[in-house]
């Protein structure tokens, strides 16, 4: 049941997905966005009869509507000092742009399993708040799950991946 709604927006958002470059005809210049990206490689831990899941890396990219942008790495319990990053105007809109004409907003708040016989694999959060409404998805990588992972949550994924790519550069 609650597929239905997912494969309807996917319907509706692959041409959209499809263009080589999202427009930015909805986005307006009162429109305020936050994003908060996260990515974790998680491994399982041993501790004789018992296990547990931790993070080996976390990294956390966060962007205000400004297009101030801050990332933090922590590897193996140790944090590395932020690195502070200005986005132009034209990259927040871009995302913003992504976030608002994919229909991103509407995706219902899903979790999706994680297979059980896994030691590592990588899991991902994002919280984008545009306009006073917020949306929280966390999904892990495609080959760590039996579920379909949407385009769309992918093609957010690769853009703030680039992001990450370009500050820490």
């Amino acid at each position: 049941m609650g597929a239905i709604p997912i494969l309807a927006a996917l319907f509706i958002v692959v041409p959209t997905l499809l263009r080589p470059e999202i427009t930015n005809v909805a986005v307006n210049s009162d429109d305020v966005i936050s994003i908060e990206y996260s990515k974790q490689h998680l491994k399982k831990i041993s501790f004789g009869l018992t296990q547990n899941i931790g993070a080996e890396t976390t990294e956390v990219l966060t962007i205000s509507n400004d297009g101030q942008a801050s990332y933090s790495l922590t590897k193996n319990g140790y944090s590395a000092p932020d690195v502070k990053y200005q986005l132009s105007k034209e990259e927040v809109t871009r995302l913003t742009g992504l976030v608002k004409e994919t229909g991103f907003m509407q995706i219902p708040q899903t979790s999706f399993q994680v297979k059980s016989d896994l030691n590592e694999y990588d899991k991902y959060g994002l919280q984008i708040t545009l306009d006073g409404k917020s949306v929280n998805i966390s999904w892990p990588d495609q080959n760590s799950t039996n579920e379909f992972i949407p385009p769309l949550i992918s093609q957010v994924q690769t853009s703030l991946d680039g992001v990450i790519a370009e500050i820490i550069k």
